[in-house]
């Protein structure tokens, strides 16, 4: 492996990156969300979503029996579709929520619209439904987003996964319904109802 095995990742990388750049600026300019308390699409850096994704992935097939079906994933603020691309090449059953239009009608071209919804993440009603929840921060305003987080964490089902980047909310640390399961990274299995 080494250095060859380096500089292929570097290239990958820099391939996708270029991409995500790409439809990023397209979907900022065309936002019609109110940035003054909602994010336009802003991706996590590639490398973090991959190790986090996979991270659950391992969890999953080490602390579950073998599922009938691939475990459901949602996408909260899914953007163009680039976690979602991501999670179904780990072996989910891939889904994603996008209020702006713009990136919604990409992540729809990728995954369909039966996959891809577009909806405003407080209406939302089935967050229950999932194996396992992703968010990147889609609140600028620190209150919405913390009462976005509290939300999800009361709505999703016991036994849920929660891949929660740049959470605002510390509360989860110390709700006994809940278990880190990354030392670095906010991932969360919710245990109890």
């Amino acid at each position: 492996m080494g250095d060859d095995f380096e500089e292929e990742r570097d290239l990958l990388m820099a391939i996708i990156n270029r991409y995500l750049g790409f439809h990023t600026l397209a979907a900022q300019r065309a936002t019609k969300n109110d940035t003054s308390v909602e994010y336009p699409f802003v991706p996590m850096d590639t490398r973090q979503v991959i190790e986090q994704v996979r991270c659950v992935a391992r969890y999953l097939q080490e602390h579950r029996p073998v599922p009938s079906a691939a475990p459901t994933f949602l996408d909260v603020g899914c953007g163009t579709g680039n976690v979602l691309v991501v999670a179904e090449q780990c072996g989910f059953e891939v889904f994603g929520l996008e209020k702006d239009e713009h990136p919604c009608r990409v992540a729809q071209v990728f995954f369909g619209a039966d996959r891809v919804v577009q909806a405003d993440t407080r209406d939302f009603p089935d967050y229950q439904r999932f194996d396992v929840i992703y968010y990147f921060c889609p609140f600028a305003n620190n209150e919405m987003q913390r009462r976005f987080e509290l939300f999800i964490e009361e709505t999703m089902h016991p036994g849920a996964i929660l891949i929660a980047n740049q959470k605002r909310s510390e509360a989860i640390a110390a709700e006994p319904r809940f278990r880190r399961l990354h030392p670095e990274y906010q991932i969360w299995e919710k245990l109890s109802a």
